[in-house]
């Protein structure tokens, strides 16, 4: 008889999440660079308040735009483009030839197509829409 079970966890807790994360990292280790960084580019008011920001990732020499949002009453006022090329450029000074990123249907292809972005994949996800994956060269 097996030592071993499966079992489900919901939601998963902090100690299995971290066993997890932890075992793949030292997996991938052996084949990829395992430093990344992260960084946020933010959009605030002058009392501090955020109103909108990037969450990004860089790793093995790509940025990954993880989030981008901005607070519904701030848009269309140039701010998106202007975080897209804080995001980028603090990129380029990290080492990154490339940026990624995806986007639903319902969200802003059109807005990462303006800025140079290409789709290199769709997903019908979910149902009903679809969800692309976006890149760049830097």
């Amino acid at each position: 008889m097996s030592e071993l079970s499966i079992g489900i966890e919901s939601p998963p807790s902090k100690a299995t999440l971290s066993v997890i994360d932890n075992g793949l990292d030292v997996y991938n280790a052996k084949f990829a660079p395992e430093h990344f960084e992260e960084f946020a580019t933010t959009l605030k008011l002058a009392s501090g308040e955020v109103k909108g920001g990037i969450y990004a990732i860089v790793w093995a020499g790509m940025l990954f735009i993880k989030w981008l949002w901005i607070d519904e009453a701030h848009r269309r006022g140039g701010h998106g483009r202007a975080l897209m090329a804080a995001a980028e450029a603090e990129g380029r000074k990290r080492g990154c030839a490339a940026v990624w990123l995806d986007t639903f249907e319902f969200q802003a292809r059109p807005f990462y197509e303006k800025l140079g972005y290409d789709c290199f994949a769709a997903l019908d996800y979910p149902p009903g829409f679809k969800r692309y994956f976006m890149k760049k060269a830097l």
